[in-house]
């Protein structure tokens, strides 16, 4: 049996004297030791019953601890209500109700006039209700895609066409849908006319689905489909705007072909733009191509009155560019154009142009006059630009039926 060994004064104790591992028994006390010099004893035993002591701690184990490290925490003998300096609420479900309902107070001027969410399978009129659950796919991961239709004068302007395009985004999005297209427009119209609004705007997404926080969306039972009605007003644009080149870099073709709420870089694109004085900025490629807007596309009319839009590969394929196309060939037909393009747009030949504009579904054409300090064409709106936006605003109000879907009010039945 191996002894417990003082090293300062060589001492030694059978180990037998040792009652258990943490109390010496009454007959150590009368032992007459000779005194211990100041320095720590350190004391070591060897037996396999015993176990390593453990090892110490590498890391702050208590608020006390916390305090050397970060300021924030306080310092060893405060108080706990010291240290906890800001107390946050426990609400039931009822109270959190209460609140989102104050701050959303019934009858207040409020843009969102109705949503409605596959989640609970219906629509909502009460904007404080108008939520989303915070593990949807959506809201942690951005694995969504959306969506917006133009709401004017009771009428859903161009709806069939954003569908198709949000189905195509939700399949390179890996997103399945929970209902068919036509459900979906079914639901859109209805939503419509329960919000009562005549004009606003239509704005839809389609979500992963909610049920964990994982990365993998393999966790989510089912895709989610929300919709939200906003009013607002529309008029047609005749002033032009300026524009500069965006530093921040352009999505990969994947994802820019696909309206995800992906949304970063357009945000940063924007506020580039507006900390510059600008209205808006605008990508161009690495080959020295224009692409896009942080939320348009963009035209342009030659000096020798050619409409040119860029190649829709690298950039989301606008349905207001598309329709435009239609529309610029009466302007053909009157000779007031020579013809339409869809090509690569050099910066050289872009800035060299005699007009230019963005082509968006809630604009749907905004002139562009300037672009980084370089007038475009005289650095006036352009008629041609003005003759497009008109005809716009004429399919826009009195279009084929085919474009616009009137959204039954009165026939809405509500409980």
């Amino acid at each position: 049996m191996e002894a417990i060994r003082s090293k300062p004064n060589n001492i030694t104790m059978p180990l037998s004297l040792l009652n258990t591992p943490f109390r010496f028994p009454p007959s150590l006390c009368c032992i007459n030791l000779p005194p211990l010099p100041p320095a720590r004893i350190r004391l070591s035993i060897s037996c396999d019953s015993y176990p390593a002591p453990a090892p110490p701690p590498t890391k702050p184990t208590t608020l006390d601890d916390v305090s050397d490290v970060h300021p924030s925490y306080g310092k060893p003998g405060e108080d706990y209500k010291d240290v906890v300096h800001h107390y946050v609420p426990v609400y039931s479900s009822s109270e959190v109700v209460d609140i989102l309902q104050e701050k959303c107070t019934p009858g207040a001027n409020h843009q969102y006039q109705a949503m409605y969410s596959s989640f609970f399978g219906g629509i909502t009129l009460d904007p404080s209700l108008m939520v989303i659950p915070m593990d949807d796919h959506m809201v942690h991961r951005g694995h969504g895609v959306f969506d917006t239709t133009m709401l004017f004068d009771g009428y859903l302007y161009e709806l069939d066409a954003h569908l198709d395009r949000f189905l195509v985004s939700a399949s390179k999005a890996k997103i399945s849908s929970p209902f068919s297209c036509r459900t979906m427009r079914s639901i859109l119209i209805q939503l419509a006319a329960a919000s009562k609004c005549k004009t606003g705007s239509l704005r839809y997404w389609l979500s992963a689905g909610p049920g964990n926080f994982a990365l993998s969306p393999a966790g989510c039972p089912q895709a989610t489909f929300y919709a939200v009605v906003i009013s607002q007003t529309f008029s047609q644009v005749n002033e032009g705007v300026r524009i500069i080149t965006s530093s921040i870099p352009m999505k990969a073709p994947l994802f820019a072909t696909m309206k995800s709420v992906n949304y970063i870089p357009n945000v940063h694109s924007k506020m580039e733009a507006e900390e510059k004085g600008a209205f808006a900025s605008i990508w161009v490629d690495g080959q020295g191509y224009v692409a896009e807007g942080p939320n348009a596309n963009v035209a342009f009319i030659s000096k020798n009155k050619e409409l040119m839009l860029p190649l829709p590969d690298k950039i989301l394929c606008g349905c207001t560019s598309r329709r435009l196309l239609v529309l610029a060939k009466r302007l053909v037909e009157r000779g007031l154009l020579k013809s339409v393009i869809v090509r690569d747009i050099t910066v050289e030949e872009a800035k060299d142009s005699a007009e230019m504009m963005f082509v968006s579904s809630l604009l749907p054409i905004l002139p562009i006059t300037s672009w980084d300090n370089h007038p475009i064409g005289d650095g006036r709106v352009g008629e041609l630009t003005l003759a497009l936006s008109a005809l716009f605003w004429e399919d826009i109000t009195s279009g084929p039926k085919t474009r616009r879907i009137p959204v039954p009010y009165k026939g809405l039945q509500l409980k």
